[in-house]
């Protein structure tokens, strides 16, 4: 039988805005070499799998056009959203996924959606030998995530103007890179753009993996547990992040952009 498939727009209230994640709705496992070549076919920074288990939970796989990736902060939002939208999960009810990163959650919080990942803060790092220059940035701080070079720039004029040499990025083996400065206007608290050549997508509309290191970063910068981030990349995006422990809340909204069907099935 054919495969529900649907395209949403993550972290925003207005289509083609936010962050497109695909999301593949499955009845069964499905063989990773088939959902590499959705993905790739997709050609969305993320393609969601998510599997409905015994007891309710999904069983949850994110691929970036290129690679199989370990977290996904957007594409995670947009299947909560849909499994939610088509009726697969009650209204009410908590969206559960099981993970390469554990047990990962969404919840309804008014008209947004709640996600709960682990926070992964950077700590201090001399940066990759032309990184910098790669980036054309000037750093006043410079850390590394579990996964990423992380860098703070001296001002977010500077995170929206930046125009990074993806091809010697790609040269330095790093999979993605964070880029961030505090926020210059009351909008946001900060502002930031992550770029992954690394694992095929020069630039990341959206990033919620991102945010759980830019949240407990600022969270302890500016004395805050609650905080405004917005991703200035061309399709921008806003995301509301709660610090809580070793756990980060990142919330958004989602738009449904698009329905259909896949075909050849998985085998």
């Amino acid at each position: 039988m054919p495969v529900p498939i649907y395209q949403i727009d993550a972290f925003t209230e207005t289509a083609f805005r936010g962050n497109p994640a695909a999301v593949c709705l499955l009845d069964a496992p499905a063989d990773e070499i088939w959902m590499q070549h959705v993905a790739a076919e997709m050609n969305l920074s993320e393609t969601a799998f998510p599997v409905c288990r015994s007891d309710g939970d999904f069983d949850l796989r994110w691929f970036t056009p290129a690679v199989e990736v370990d977290l996904c902060g957007h594409a995670t939002l947009a299947t909560a959203h849909i499994l939610w939208e088509t009726g697969r999960l009650e209204s009410a009810a908590q969206a559960r996924f099981h993970t390469a990163s554990g047990i990962l959650t969404a919840d309804r919080a008014g008209d947004r959606i709640e996600l709960d990942f682990p926070a992964n803060p950077p700590k201090p790092s001399e940066p990759p030998a032309g990184l910098l220059d790669a980036l054309g940035i000037a750093a006043v701080y410079v850390g590394r995530t579990s996964a990423d070079p992380f860098i703070e720039a001296d001002h977010a004029a500077a995170v929206r103007a930046a125009s990074p040499d993806f091809r010697r990025l790609r040269q330095l083996g790093v999979r993605g890179v964070i880029l961030t400065a505090r926020s210059e206007d009351g909008s946001s608290d900060f502002v930031s753009r992550f770029f992954a050549p690394g694992a095929g997508i020069d630039e990341d509309p959206v990033t919620g993996a991102a945010h759980c290191a830019l949240a407990p970063y600022w969270s302890d910068k500016l004395g805050s547990d609650r905080l405004v981030g917005y991703q200035a990349s061309a399709r921008g995006g806003t995301v509301h992040c709660r610090v809580v422990g070793d756990r980060v809340r990142l919330a958004g909204q989602a738009v449904t952009v698009l329905r259909g069907e896949l075909v050849p099935v998985p085998s």
